[in-house]
């Protein structure tokens, strides 16, 4: 069967070559883990989100978090799978994205882990880079919710989704967390191989919208439905940053949900290759702060984080922990 899962649409039979994604059709990931490093309402957070008042909290696991106490730090029960639909240069997740580090397991095994996850206490099921395995993943949460899986499922993404494959996820995804990463197609070309990625991803998150609504959160804070959307802040490109907010604030406002990240941190092609030489740094704090001011004027509500998040050691070993 052709492979049309992403908007590269490769049309390749992943039962006998790689796609794109550099992956076959057996599902392949490299950790299983409770994350604890998400937004708060995702790995934990003891109020409703407000306008940016509850930062990103819990880069350190063992910080605690005032008023309801542990059960809101129960973590987000993340499965890394490999491979990926997206080539960005600086990727934090090098090795599983782009060098394809991974252990292949069945689906039957998938659903296993669902399941340890939430007996070990995730407050939901975290699928990170999840697009080029849908189909796989789609039949793993349904035998998981036969053997009683029943909290949300996260949807964690690069943005650079088909339509037609998120509508194959209604009704199963509680949460959308996708990242819109570039305006500009030259940009986006350039550093992701993702030629007309930004109405593409703005596509992606109205489809998400439709299937969610506006967000949802339980007693604890922690959020049920809606749509989350990131954006990591690039050296040198503050003013496409400016760009993608001043238009996720005209077209979708208060009804998602934003998180604005520091975190840039060198990683993958641009520590190696002179081309990019530019991006061997992290962001400064003008940057950022240029950034975050159109947020504030866009009105959108949601997170921010410290600069201090702009660090290698939050990056997961991939080891094939609970796999």
């Amino acid at each position: 069967m052709k492979c049309e899962l992403c908007p590269r649409k490769c049309g390749v039979d992943r039962a006998v070559t790689r796609g794109f994604c550099g992956m076959g059709d057996k599902i392949t990931a490299a950790k299983a883990m409770l994350h604890f490093w998400e937004e708060p309402c995702i790995s934990g957070c003891e109020q409703p989100v407000q306008p940016f008042d509850c930062e990103e909290q819990a880069r350190d696991p063992n910080q605690g978090v005032s008023g309801t106490g542990a059960a809101t730090r129960r973590g987000s029960g993340a499965v890394f799978f490999s491979g990926c639909v997206l080539k960005c240069v600086f990727c934090q997740n090098y090795d599983i994205s782009s060098d394809n580090l991974g252990r292949e397991i069945s689906e039957e095994r998938l659903a296993q882990i669902f399941l340890e996850l939430q007996e070990k206490g995730a407050q939901n099921i975290n699928l990170v880079n999840p697009t080029h395995f849908v189909p796989q993943i789609l039949r793993s949460l349904e035998l998981a919710k036969r053997r009683g899986l029943n909290v949300p499922i996260v949807y964690n993404s690069g943005g650079y989704e088909r339509v037609e494959t998120l509508r194959m996820l209604d009704g199963i995804i509680g949460v959308y967390l996708p990242d819109v990463k570039y305006f500009d197609d030259e940009l986006a070309i350039n550093l992701s191989k993702a030629p007309n990625y930004f109405e593409t991803a703005m596509s992606a998150v109205s489809e998400m919208l439709r299937q969610t609504g506006k967000p949802v959160f339980n007693e604890y804070g922690t959020i049920t439905k809606g749509v989350i959307v990131r954006h990591l802040v690039l050296p040198w490109h503050y003013r496409d940053s400016i760009e993608i907010v001043k238009r996720l604030g005209e077209r979708f406002g208060g009804n998602i949900l934003f998180s604005l990240m520091s975190q840039y941190t060198p990683f993958g092609k641009v520590k190696t290759d002179p081309a990019l030489s530019k991006m061997n740094r992290r962001i400064t704090t003008f940057e950022y702060e240029k950034v975050l001011d159109e947020v504030y004027k866009a009105g959108l509500r949601g997170f921010m984080q410290e600069k201090s998040s702009a660090k290698e050691e939050y990056t997961p070993v991939f080891d094939f922990e609970g796999l």
